[in-house]
Formats: structure tokens, sequence, C-alpha cells
């Protein structure tokens, strides 16, 4: 099967399993669980799911359990979005091509629908009866996502990006600040579906990790190339959105061809990390090749 239809059969495995653990909008408080569900299953790249997929497929886990830790971390990463859109943020109008929760809902409910899709993604990882692993490994996807989450991970990042708007970083400040707000969520993803494996090593944990840690900041800058060059109705977003905010990226900082070089030179680390699995990763290195060839 080309990995494209792989990668489409885990998409649509996501999907099957966001709907089956997001509350019905027929559910009191109806109007929060409709921001829930309109947030979460709108057009998304589904890429973090995938890669937990992906993963745990290279390991020869069963899919069924990675349904429920690919579901956790995609809330986590949608009520991301929620809070970031959010005025007192980035105060966006438009996310994957439509509107953002607080324009379609409203302010509060936008906080309280990423409140409580933070809360969902811990209870399934804590009470999904499909994760057949070890229950120290059912105990340590918790604490991945959760330290992926917090101030040592994305909302950390998310910290740092806000204070360094209108600021000069160098390039080690801008790749521990996407390592923090980007990369900590791709990396929970990989390793998730890691420890989804009962037998997991920790040489084959490792090497994933790694993986994880170059594609999600091949992933940033990748994002930074497309603020230039991407099209508004493809990306979702305003173009040059980053720019005008006087975000700090690295195009600003090594130039446009330099920060194509780089996402390169992750991308070849990446793969290197794969070098000891055989072709069930295949699909890990069509996610590599992915991210520094999309047009969104």
């Amino acid at each position: 099967m080309p990995q494209s239809e792989t990668i489409k059969n885990y998409q649509i495995l996501a999907d099957k399993a966001l709907d089956f653990w997001l509350p019905s909008e027929d559910i009191q408080p109806e109007h929060l669980h409709a921001a829930m569900r309109y947030s979460v299953l709108g057009d998304g790249k589904r890429i973090r799911p995938v890669l937990t997929y992906a993963t745990g497929q290279a390991l020869n886990v069963s899919l069924s359990s990675l349904d429920g830790p690919s579901s956790a971390v995609e809330m986590i990463h949608a009520y991301s979005l929620i809070h970031d859109d959010l005025p007192a943020m980035d105060d966006d109008d438009l996310r994957r091509g439509r509107l953002t929760c607080h324009k379609q809902f409203d302010e509060a409910t936008a906080i309280l629908a990423g409140d409580a899709l933070q809360a969902l993604a811990f209870y399934i990882l804590a009470h999904d009866q499909a994760i057949h692993t070890r229950a120290e490994n059912r105990l340590e996807m918790i604490s991945v996502l959760a330290q992926a989450s917090g101030s040592r991970g994305m909302a950390g990042g998310q910290a740092i990006d806000l204070a360094s708007v209108g600021k000069d970083l160098n390039l080690a400040q801008l790749e521990n600040m996407h390592i923090h707000k980007t990369g900590a969520l791709i990396r929970s993803a990989v390793k998730m579906g890691a420890l989804a494996c009962p037998d997991i090593t920790p040489d084959q944990l490792d090497k994933l990790d790694h993986y994880a840690k170059c594609i999600g900041l091949a992933f940033q800058v990748w994002d930074d190339v497309l603020d230039i060059e991407g099209d508004t109705e493809v990306i979702g977003k305003p173009q040059g959105s980053d720019i005008e905010r006087g975000k700090p990226t690295y195009p600003k900082l090594l130039g446009l061809a330099g920060a194509k070089q780089t996402a390169q030179d992750l991308h070849d680390q990446a793969i290197n990390c794969l070098s000891e699995f055989d072709e069930r990763a295949d699909t890990l290195r069509w996610i590599a090749d992915y991210i520094v060839s999309r047009n969104k």
C-alpha cells in the first residue's frame, strides 16, 4: 500500500477515535460540547495522531491500542490552538481555513472548550481499556503528555513566544522556543506510540525520541517558510502574519535559503535515527519527507 494511503487510513482512524471520545452535542452543556467538537473535528492534518499510529506500527503494536493515545495528543493540540488564537495571545480570526473557536462561539466558551479538552486527554490515557501495555508504560504516557503540555513544554514555549515578539533572538534561543512550543507535543506523540509497545527498549525509545525532536523542529522551520511562501487559502491563515506581528522566525534569522537548508538537515538527521528499524518504519520516513515538502 502506498504511504499516502497508509497516512489517509491513520487519519480516518484518528477521526473515528476522536468522534468516539468527544461528548455529543446533545449532552449538557451542549454549547460547550459543540465548541469542543468544532475545534477538534475540523479539517486538520492529524500529524500528531498519525505519528502515534506510525510509531506504534513500526513496533508492531495493534491499532486499537493506539486509538486512545492518538486521541489524547490531538485533543491537547486542539486545546492549545483554541487558546493560542484568543485575543489575549495571537488574536487570530482564522484557523484551518475557518473561523477560530472564539469567533464561531465566544471567548468564554473557547477558554472552557480548551480546558475541557485538556482534561479529557488525560482521562482517555487513564481509562482506555484498549491500551494493552504495561502499567508502567501507561503511567509514563500520562507523564510524557503532561510534561509536553505544561511550562516545560508547549505552554512554556508559548510564553517564550509571546515574550519574544519584537525582539531579536539568536538561533539557540529560537530553537529552544520551538523545542518547547511545537516540538514537545510532536515528541510526546511519538513517545506514546512507542510506549504502547510493552517490550520497547531504552535504545529504541531514545532513537525514536531524537527522530521526533528533529521532525518537530523541521515542522516549525517549514511553517516559517510557508508564512513567507504559502498561500493564505492553502495554509489557512493570512500569509505573512508572523512577520507582521514581529515574531522571530528562521527565515528572519537565517534567510529563506538558510531556513530551507536547516529544515533539510533536520530531515536528514531524523531519517538517520530510523536506520536500525525495518520497513515497518517506512511511514515515519515518509512523514519526515512530507514535513519539508508540504504546502500547508
